[in-house]
């Protein structure tokens, strides 16, 4: 296999996570609640069946995250969510009683949740779903992120109240940053990464996550035979594939998890049997994958969950997003961005590998459901991506 794409199977097991790590109950609070939020609407679920029929696949479904609540990402129901539940505990712990996740949003205790400050480290869409949220229910925001995050991204945040700090180092520098700083000057985390100790934010951010599972679940009659989810710390794929399992039992999807050849922390992971982190020693063009240090909570599904795991190279991510835009047959039109395409170019990419068909069980009958997870998050370089056709 060459280095575009690489595989490692998983030991799946497909044991008691998906119900244990993340609850029914988990999933259904975040649906409720963000149900109930202006402008909330199911993002499309689109078919592609021209690229279907031309990579021999039965159907292909692209679940379009780019127009969730105008932040053009999936993380616009993580984050922002996550922000609203550590509001809920912290006035509750202060006011002495159980406070409503209805009173924090509207208003209600405004005065006690301007003197709560959230943080967090980001490459981009997480930190403005939690400057959103922020903005939203009047707390105020600090954002960290790496030397390698766009200013078009940093910017994006500013313009919604958040305070951003740009480091040098990579996520997990700004990780660890975001961590120390908030230790000291007391403020609270919402990250999307578990670790020993701190678990309820990423829990939450991931059961926010679970909207997205239920809209494809009321549109589909049948499940689909696979899942390919970008990786990055885990918490979108674990979110997904537990909420599938949670839907669909034992006809639940394969899973399938695709991240950056550059950092493959959860490739790293599944080969070691064990949670394992990469250094990261060069970006990806995948800016929102580009995680060298997986979640615990996230692995603790995926271990149990997926089957497979894909390395993909940054080369094959343009022709994707291209193909997307300018899509041929009677697929539709859709701008997405670098990120939000991993699992659709591995897809394609794989259909023209017999070795690797064969080991994925992809057939002529495959129905294989892909999680667009962000639109144009930076034009910038969304229009350079156009503008080479090399």
């Amino acid at each position: 296999m060459n280095k575009t794409i690489a595989y490692q199977a998983g030991q799946p097991d497909f044991g008691p996570a998906s119900e244990t790590v993340l609850t029914r109950l988990d999933f259904d609070r975040a649906t409720k609640e963000i149900a109930q939020w202006e402008g909330y609407g199911p993002t499309p679920l689109h078919p592609l069946p021209a690229l279907a029929a031309e990579i021999g696949v039965a159907e292909i479904r692209y679940k379009d995250e780019g127009p969730r609540f105008g932040l053009g990402s999936f993380k616009a129901l993580g984050g922002a969510f996550a922000a609203l539940r550590v509001l809920q505990r912290e006035v509750s712990r202060r006011t002495g009683r159980e406070v409503s996740l209805k009173e924090i949003r509207a208003g209600s205790f405004a005065d006690d949740v301007a003197m709560i400050t959230l943080v967090s480290a980001t490459d981009g869409n997480h930190g403005r779903s939690l400057a959103w949220g922020c903005k939203r229910f009047g707390a105020p925001c600090r954002i960290y992120i790496h030397a390698e995050v766009s200013e078009g991204r940093a910017q994006a945040m500013r313009d919604l109240g958040a305070e951003v700090v740009r480091i040098d180092g990579d996520y997990d520098a700004s990780v660890e940053q975001c961590r120390r700083e908030a230790e000291e000057n007391g403020w609270f985390v919402v990250s999307d990464t578990s670790w020993p100790g701190y678990t309820d934010p990423p829990r939450d951010v991931m059961s926010g996550y679970g909207v997205m599972v239920k809209e494809v679940v009321d549109s589909l009659d049948t499940a689909p035979t696979h899942v390919f989810l970008q990786g990055g710390v885990g918490g979108l794929a674990a979110a997904v594939a537990a909420a599938l399992r949670q839907a669909w039992g034992d006809s639940a999807p394969r899973v399938v998890v695709v991240e950056p050849l550059l950092a493959a922390c959860l490739f790293a992971s599944a080969k070691q049997g064990q949670a394992a982190s990469v250094q990261i020693d060069e970006e990806t063009i995948m800016a929102g994958l580009s995680c060298g240090v997986p979640s615990p909570m996230a692995w603790e599904i995926l271990h149990s969950e997926a089957s497979d795991f894909l390395t993909i190279g940054d080369e094959l991510i343009p022709p994707t997003v291209r193909r997307l835009a300018r899509p041929q047959g009677g697929d539709p039109v859709i701008e997405a961005g670098e990120s939000g395409v991993a699992g659709l170019a591995a897809l394609i990419e794989a259909v023209g590998n017999p070795e690797l068909v064969k080991k994925l069980g992809l057939t002529a009958q495959s129905r294989v459901l892909t999680i667009g997870s962000e639109g144009v998050t930076d034009p910038d370089i969304y229009a350079r991506i156009m503008q080479d056709d090399a």
